[in-house]
């Protein structure tokens, strides 16, 4: 701590009685001046690099660490294995058309997160987030440590089932952040959960590709490795945000069902459910077309691909880290949604008709701006649900991506497929009008303010 504020802080303490300690009370001086007409106090100046401290250590507690390392394990492990996936089923089934085997571990993936981040929502609403945190990262580290070494295929696959079970703890960790922040937080927070999440997914088929190469198995090693670690460090230092339910939780609680039953009878979260859906929609249809595209329009290479797609992520992290909080702030969550969606479908409209490759490297900045209204809406969905069922609202959230993770990247391949010959980039305008669909509902969302009541699903 700088020794300004520690001088501070100790004088503060030594000299102001406690019950005059409050913002703006002055030194205790009973007999020197008459009751109301003490002198006023003026506050403290710090340097911008004491407030960038302090400002920092508000944010980066160790709890907050633990769960944003979290989430930056589960993105690299989605995303560890993109550069090795073809060549370890190769191995393992001995055969070259393994086009099918990708698809069914890439929909197993999130058809698991689908189901399972309600569930995993629930149980930490009734048992605590802690241990469902815990147990969730211990399977974790458990799963990669058995894929490293597997067989067979079916191993494998259930590996990889088990990841997507355990990668569900999203919404668990996005219900902590909830407990442990205040309104004016919540969207500065959840904006660097993303943006922790943007950086997992750009190191990790980095680090899959660098580790892959001196042996096949080594990301699944290194992957269990870090969530061993991570598990260490939550055991250690995160403290439990949420007091367990006092009754016993009924087994119809786990019906991952149940969750979605208690969505659609609240006619306010519907919107706002439809609107993540959405706008994850979009967001997969990068994944899908993006190196196609870049192949077809401008012929790059691996290398340019890359690049991309790493300057696009870069760009992403920095919007989500530095300007969810201020958008929220300054425009409030419908505005910050609108103003991100309208720069999303700027930039796509440049990427539909470009010409040159220099053109989408200078709309990426615009292009990322697109995302710095989603941690506003997030911030703004946990006010509509009552504190006992943070952990549902956050499961249905997380179901919701999970949902677009298999659906849209079916739908925009197949819309691609059918313009690749005559123009490429009309893949983007599809994406742009499927963002056009958000708008109204967002306005719609936007509109209910009192919190969900806690009926029984």
């Amino acid at each position: 701590m700088p020794p300004r504020m520690r001088d501070f802080r100790r004088e503060s303490a030594s000299s102001w009685p406690a019950h005059r300690a409050g913002r703006g009370a002055a030194p205790a001086f009973p007999d020197a001046f008459p009751p109301g007409l003490e002198p006023a106090v003026a506050k403290p100046v710090f340097s911008h690099r004491e407030m960038a401290f302090l400002s920092m250590q508000s944010i980066m507690n160790r709890p907050l660490a633990v769960i944003y390392a979290a989430i930056c394990l589960d993105a690299a492990g989605i995303s560890l294995v993109f550069p090795i996936l073809p060549r370890l089923l190769g191995e393992v089934t001995q055969s070259q058309n393994i086009a099918a085997c990708i698809g069914v571990m890439t929909a197993l993936y999130a058809v698991m997160q689908f189901v399972f981040a309600p569930v995993l929502g629930a149980m930490s609403d009734g048992l605590g987030r802690r241990p469902v945190l815990l147990i969730s990262l211990a399977g974790a580290a458990v799963n990669y440590a058995v894929m490293a070494f597997a067989p067979q295929l079916w191993m494998l696959l259930l590996g990889r089932a088990i990841a997507g079970l355990s990668s569900a703890n999203v919404s668990v960790a996005t219900a902590y952040i909830t407990d442990i922040s205040s309104e004016e937080q919540r969207a500065r927070r959840f904006g660097l959960l993303n943006a922790m999440f943007g950086i997992g997914f750009i190191v990790g088929p980095v680090l899959g590709g660098l580790l892959g190469d001196y042996w096949l198995r080594l990301p699944f090693i290194a992957a269990a490795a870090l969530n061993a670690c991570n598990l260490l460090l939550a055991c250690f230092i995160l403290p439990e945000s949420r007091a367990p339910s006092s009754g016993r939780m009924s087994l119809a609680a786990l019906n991952p069902l149940r969750p979605l039953r208690w969505v659609c009878s609240m006619k306010g979260l519907q919107p706002v459910i439809l609107v993540f859906f959405v706008l994850s929609a979009t967001g997969e249809a990068y994944g899908t077309c993006w190196a196609l595209w870049g192949f077809d329009a401008f012929k790059w290479n691996g290398f340019w691909i890359g690049l991309s797609l790493g300057a696009f992520g870069i760009c992403q992290t920095l919007v989500q880290a530095c300007l969810a909080g201020p958008a929220a702030r300054r425009l409030g969550e419908r505005w910050a949604v609108l103003a991100g969606i309208a720069c999303a479908c700027a930039a796509l409209a440049v990427m539909a008709f470009a010409s040159e490759g220099w053109m989408v490297f200078a709309a990426m900045p615009v292009f990322a701006l697109g995302g710095m209204g989603t941690p506003a809406f997030q911030a703004y969905a946990t006010r509509l649900v009552d504190p006992a069922r943070q952990g549902q609202l956050q499961g249905v959230l997380a179901s919701a991506v999970s949902l677009a993770s298999i659906v849209s990247p079916l739908a925009f391949s197949a819309f691609y497929f059918s313009v690749q010959r005559a123009w490429p980039g009309a893949v983007w305008l599809s994406v742009a009008a499927v963002y056009a669909i958000a708008i109204p509902l967002v306005v719609l969302g936007t509109r209910r303010r009192a919190p969900a009541p806690l009926a029984d699903a």
